[in-house]
């Protein structure tokens, strides 16, 4: 008797301490959160060479995954970044290829024939969410985050209005939700349209709220796959606040007391914060006992504005030249990091070519979903799983078609660069070798004129023409 009772409290300890471990997720295909900066430079993270800003979860989630040294944005401005992200088009095939304004209001959307990452997930089985900024199409468009694969979305979908981190509201779902702030709308006869805008009473910010709802939504949807789009606005600036206030953030943190401007502070700050979003992410993973089912990727969407004396205090572009609004590298190469226990093995460095239209194909093969055929996207999951078939690009094209207009290749370690086409489509090729230069300081066109050739041939073959997007308008 003493022994069967001694059993049933053996097993009831084991059924009560089976209820508190957390629930795995229940259905075969890993999760996949991508979490994406606003103008963060390949420079501003401590595990890419940042000397003073501290980012410590990122970098420990470096330290516990991949990172990617030669990894490209889709654009260097943000619309057609992030048009290249979700459909896995490069600028000379995506549909948005510029920012580019629509009326009545907002960037130009996303058309209803678009093939997007959202859709193809969820088509197979994932729940969706775009929390933060997306800048593809307003509400009342054909670009609405809803319209293009998300079973959900929260934020700011006009870009301009992003620049406030303390709007007068976010739109849930197609609905504004009234926030706490009071807002200052600038003038309608301005580039912005009227939407351009400071805040006079901040009490609730932005990106605090996009973590806030980011976490709910993983804990509600932990017994099923999904997918978690996440791009916050930091560390992009209101180029609307008065000066001094352009790097909105609730407090300096520990950058404090530190003898700096209040925007170098400011910067700081709104990166750090950043990482700590991360971080309370990756602790949530954890928690749930997700965290091996789970890829989540860090990265940004542009380089990093180099008009404020900050970015150039910081190194914020590293080693690269130029910045935003650049085709040059500091304008369009980013950090990529992954993190999937399990999966990747820690600590690795990769130098595989990459760029935003490779993630859409990456997510299919992780999803086991077929792929489109107007892909320019290679899936790089073989790099991030250590596996050797990992299959390359023969070329990466970028087009520009603001600040002059330009044109860019990288094929092997040769980066092909031409600028003021509104001027000139016949403008002269620069070419640089980036393993020997990677700061792009010395044009090799004259002593390459073969290599000239080749990457002129590729610029032109890599554009289908736009009825939207030309150098001639």
């Amino acid at each position: 008797m003493k022994s069967y009772i001694v059993i049933m409290i053996l097993i009831g300890t084991v059924l009560v301490q089976s209820c508190n471990q957390p629930k795995k997720n229940k259905i075969s295909h890993p999760n996949i959160i991508f979490i994406m900066a606003d103008d963060l430079g390949y420079g501003d993270l401590g595990s890419y060479g940042q000397k003073t800003i501290k980012t410590p979860h990122i970098d420990k989630m470096t330290a516990e995954g991949i990172m990617f040294t030669q990894h490209y944005a889709g654009n260097t401005v943000c619309a057609p970044s992030r048009c290249s992200l979700m459909t896995g088009l490069h600028m000379g095939h995506a549909e948005v290829r510029g920012n580019k304004q629509a009326q009545p209001l907002g960037q130009m959307p996303l058309s209803d024939q678009a093939v997007t990452v959202a859709k193809l997930l969820k088509g197979a089985g994932y729940k969706t969410a775009m929390i933060g900024k997306w800048g593809l199409g307003n509400e009342w468009t054909t670009g609405e985050p809803a319209k293009q694969g998300f079973d959900y979305y929260y934020g700011y979908l006009d870009q301009v209005l992003a620049h406030n981190y303390y709007p007068e509201y976010l739109i849930r779902n197609g609905k504004k939700e009234m926030l706490r702030n009071e807002v200052k709308y600038l003038s309608k006869d301005a580039w912005h349209e009227g939407l351009g805008s400071y805040s006079t009473k901040k009490v609730d910010y932005s990106n605090d709220l996009f973590t806030k709802d980011a976490l709910r939504f993983i804990e509600e949807n932990k017994e099923r796959p999904f997918f978690l789009y996440l791009p916050y606005t930091i560390p992009h600036d209101n180029g609307e606040a008065e000066t001094g206030q352009r790097m909105e953030v609730p407090d300096y943190g520990i950058y404090n007391d530190k003898d700096w401007d209040t925007d170098q502070k400011g910067y700081a700050a709104m990166i750090t914060r950043l990482d700590q979003a991360v971080g309370s992410i990756l602790q949530k993973l954890k928690k749930y006992g997700i965290d091996k089912n789970t890829l989540v990727i860090f990265t940004s969407d542009n380089g990093p504005e180099m008009n404020y004396s900050f970015a150039e205090n910081f190194d914020s572009n590293g080693e690269f030249r130029g910045g935003k609004r650049d085709l040059y590298e500091g304008g369009i190469r980013e950090p990529l990091i992954a993190r999937w226990p399990g999966n990747i093995h820690q600590g690795t460095v990769s130098d595989h070519l990459s760029a935003f239209w490779d993630f859409l194909p990456t997510a299919c093969e992780i999803a086991g979903v077929t792929l489109p055929a107007n892909t320019d996207g290679i899936s790089y999951l073989p790099t991030l799983t250590g596996k050797s078939n990992q299959t390359n690009h023969d070329y990466l094209y970028w087009e520009f078609y603001e600040k002059g207009g330009a044109k860019a290749v990288r094929k092997g370690k040769w980066k092909a660069v031409k600028n003021n086409l509104k001027k000139n489509l016949n403008s002269p090729v620069e070419l640089y070798d980036l393993e020997s230069d990677p700061g792009e300081t010395t044009n090799l066109a004259k002593q390459y004129p073969e290599i000239v050739s080749e990457m002129d041939s590729i610029m032109l073959i890599a554009n289908s023409p736009s009825e939207v997007f030309s150098f001639s308008k």
